[in-house]
């Protein structure tokens, strides 16, 4: 058996990354033949018709490399993350053609999802160490983990938005682990994310050319979202929480004032601080850079949250992460 190194798993991401450009090539002419497109309207975006569900091929790559490497790296536990993902894909592309699935089905598949790893986990995988009752902890990863899947696909609204933060999230966490000593088995499937999201970039920026669709946007927030827990019962709670900040920022913020003022949260809008981005800079582009610049900032965080003293470089690095976003929000405002 081929042994699971870091160089391996550096390997499998850059394969990702170029499965996704090529598969990418395809998969839009057939979106563009059969009419899958994303019509402008008063809260898109864009302006011109473009093709939704380049997703596809995001999740066709992570599950094409992510199933063998598992079995490789004898990561089996992440078997179910990729299950629940291809679930999620299957669901979620009929939501992409009919644009009417009732929010209690959407909701609850992703809650079943969840719950259906969760239920999984030995005793022994935990965040707290005992701390607080495991049901306790339970429900609150299933909460955190739920919203985090429902953010990820809140925060599609923009090019280039969610590649980087695919990139981001899976390459802080591969450098985190490789800074804690796991070996490259822990950080496969995390590469092949960054990859898949680094290749859809090239297509999903500027003008884009594609869209992620919920095809896409559910299922990977999904992944992420497991591959978080599992940093945090690997002793990398800090990262699981300064990794993806900025998302958590933006998206809870932007649903507690929208709840406050007796708005449908639930509903398509363009009020998140990177759509008012959006608006004042008059591109994608720029708003993309500059939160793909705080994520570069928020991984570094992240590994100096290890590598100092506990806890007082943790609540440091939680501290200026934190900081940052709120700056990078307020500037965003309109």
């Amino acid at each position: 058996m081929i042994e699971p190194t870091w160089p391996f798993a550096l390997g499998f991401g850059l394969l990702a990354a170029i499965g996704t450009v090529l598969l990418l090539v395809p998969l839009i002419i057939w979106l563009k033949t059969r009419a899958v497109l994303d019509l402008p309207n008063a809260r898109s975006s864009h302006t011109e018709p473009t093709p939704r569900g380049g997703g596809i091929a995001v999740v066709a790559i992570i599950l094409g490399l992510g199933l063998p490497w598992i079995t490789l790296a004898d990561q089996i536990a992440q078997g179910m993350l990729l299950v629940g993902m291809l679930v999620l894909a299957l669901l979620f592309w009929f939501d992409d053609r009919l644009k009417g699935l009732p929010i209690l089905l959407r909701m609850g598949a992703q809650a079943l999802a969840v719950a259906l790893v969760l239920g999984q986990l030995p005793p022994e995988a935990t965040v707290t160490q005992g701390l607080v009752p495991l049901w306790f902890e339970r429900l609150v990863c299933f909460l955190a983990w739920l919203w985090f899947v429902n953010l990820f696909n809140f925060m599609d609204g923009i090019n280039g938005i969610t590649g980087i933060e695919m990139a981001s999230i899976g390459l802080g966490l591969a450098a985190c682990g490789w800074l804690a000593g796991f070996g490259g088995g822990y950080a496969g499937l995390a590469l092949i994310v960054a990859g898949a999201g680094l290749g859809f970039l090239r297509r999903n920026w500027g003008k884009a050319d594609v869209f992620m669709g919920d095809v896409g946007s559910v299922p990977v927030g999904f992944l992420l979202g497991g591959l978080l827990l599992q940093a945090a019962f690997s002793g990398l709670w800090a990262a699981a929480i300064i990794l993806p900040l900025y998302y958590w920022v933006d998206a809870t913020v932007t649903l507690l004032k929208r709840a406050l003022r007796g708005e449908k949260f639930w509903h398509a809008h363009r009020q998140h601080f990177y759509q008012q981005g959006v608006r004042k800079a008059g591109a994608h582009a720029p708003v993309a850079s500059k939160i793909g610049g705080v994520n570069l900032a928020l991984i570094l965080l992240a590994l100096a949250a290890q590598l100092g003293p506990q806890p007082w470089s943790t609540v440091a690095a939680l501290a200026l992460g934190l900081l940052f976003v709120l700056a990078l929000c307020r500037h965003f405002q309109e």
